[in-house]
């Protein structure tokens, strides 16, 4: 049996490329298994091992109990309390083991270890792709459509390697034939022994760039960047490029003599239809551009918050801008990075009214100055009281009859009043309940923001919904109900 076993491993070695270890431990798995079915069928918890000797093929079986504390000694069939051992020699965590019979390595314990054999193959050859596969991410694949399956369909890659391409990862409307061959986007590497491996996308923004590189020589060669991508795949992308040679109009490059390059990459995609732009380092510029072929009046951009309003003299300019069913507006938002509020130029001025009443009333109220000064600062560009108690005292030179003095009796009288906020404030600020804050998963910032919308204590939470809470920075849908149903278990144990 010890030559037999040697020659199942040097064997299977050969044929598959497998670690003669990882047999040798197949195959002590599947002694162990078919030792505790055939000498312990009452006591499925028995533990086992089982060592192979890696030189002679010979082996020792050997039960074995690990030593625990009294108080948890429930499985008599493989555990040891301390008290009913020597205990200046045993301690807990030890192994105690005695050596047992060997049962043969006959044709069941063969057969459970050609089960895991097979089952450490099918892992080994997974990894092997896995670890081919994964650098390569990333990348266009081309293959050929295998078979076509209830969600998608099985591509062949070639090398023994298949892909898979679901259909919420192809374009709308696309169908595929067996033996058709396509381009697609490896975007992930699955390496758990089940599922689909080799994930493909043709909706991938990444999808589009590796056929602009393929297609657009200047590209390939770095001579042109492809700064951002934005898609609807299918129907309409957005794509933004820089040239590195000002010699080089990096529009026309991309697009092509008669439009060649640009349509044999839309042909790819279904018809997709493809906008280049001139990236710009300029927020405003680049907005513009991005929202090409609409003409903008003006932009007002606000950094900071990743805002931009995009103003229009025009009904069918903004008509133009916001494109078929928000489809011109939401990409460029996305190409650039920018929330963008489009709106007409008397939309734009009556808002600018409202604001501006609102600020003058604000600093009349609550700064008690007559409305000309009130009506200064907001021309100046204040709009809070905490601007107008912190900025610099020359901030206020611009307007006409302030002196020093005038000015620091404004500012104290502003530090005053948000003082006197932050006071009433701390003073309506709700309390959570000491269970709140200390539940599993909860944070302090959540409890007192939870506080504030009057749920103070576990039950109050737990009547709430998700759609209540995901509003809260921090919370999203699975955490929100996690914490609900965490809240939902003293209902539970009531019960």
């Amino acid at each position: 049996m010890s030559r037999e076993i040697l020659t199942v491993v040097e064997t299977v070695s050969n044929e598959k490329g497998l670690n003669p270890e990882d047999i040798f431990e197949a195959i002590e798995e599947a002694l162990v298994v078919s030792t505790k079915k055939r000498v312990y069928t009452e006591q499925p918890e028995v533990a086992v091992r089982v060592e192979i000797d890696r030189d002679t093929g010979d082996y020792d079986t050997y039960r074995y109990w690990t030593v625990v504390a009294d108080e948890d000694h429930e499985m008599p069939a493989c555990q040891l309390a301390i008290s009913d051992l020597d205990e200046n020699e045993w301690s807990i965590g030890d192994i105690k083991e005695e050596q047992i019979e060997s049962i043969e390595f006959g044709r069941i314990a063969a057969t459970q270890a050609k089960q895991v054999i097979i089952q450490k193959i099918r892992e080994a050859e997974r990894a092997l792709t896995a670890d081919a596969f994964e650098p390569r991410i990333g990348e266009m694949m081309y293959g050929e459509v295998k078979k076509q399956t209830r969600d998608g369909y099985i591509i062949d890659l070639g090398d023994n390697a298949e892909g898979y391409l679901s259909r919420d990862q192809m374009l709308p409307r696309e169908q595929l034939r067996v033996k058709s061959r396509i381009n697609a986007i490896l975007y992930h590497v699955n390496r758990d022994n089940r599922g689909a491996q080799l994930l493909l996308s043709r909706t991938s923004p990444d999808m589009l760039i590796a056929l602009m590189n393929k297609e657009v020589p200047e590209i390939n060669e770095q001579i042109i960047e492809i700064r951002d991508v934005a898609r609807q795949p299918g129907v309409r992308a957005k794509i933004s490029v820089k040239t590195n040679d000002h010699r080089i109009d990096p529009v026309g490059a991309c697009i092509g003599m008669r439009g060649t390059r640009i349509q044999a990459v839309q042909s790819e995609l279904d018809g997709e239809r493809i906008d280049v732009i001139v990236w710009s380092d300029d927020p405003a510029q680049y907005i513009i551009s991005a929202l090409e072929p609409a003409d903008v009046s003006s932009i007002i951009l606000d950094e900071d918050a990743k805002t931009a309003d995009i103003i229009f003299t025009a009904n069918d300019q903004l008509a133009r801008a916001i494109g078929a069913q928000g489809q011109n507006v939401r990409l460029a938002s996305e190409l650039t990075g920018y929330k963008l509020n489009m709106m007409l130029e008397a939309e734009y001025l009556e808002r600018q009214q409202n604001e501006t009443k609102a600020y003058i009333e604000l600093f009349y109220n609550r700064l008690e100055v007559d409305e000309d000064l009130a009506q200064a600062l907001v021309d100046v560009g204040f709009t809070s009281i905490e601007e107008v108690a912190y900025v610099p005292a020359e901030t206020f030179y611009d307007i006409e009859g302030l002196d020093d003095d005038a000015i620091e009796m404004i500012q104290e009288r502003a530090k005053e009043v948000v003082i006197a906020d932050e006071l009433v404030k701390q003073q309506n600020m709700k309390e959570p309940s000491e269970e709140l804050l200390t539940m599993d998963g909860m944070t302090t910032d959540w409890a007192y923001k939870l506080a504030q919308r009057d749920i103070i204590t576990l039950d109050d939470l737990a009547e709430q919904a998700v759609f209540d809470l995901e509003d809260i920075e921090g919370l999203d849908e699975k955490i929100a109900g996690e914490l609900i149903m965490k809240a939902r278990e003293s209902w539970f144990n009531e019960e």
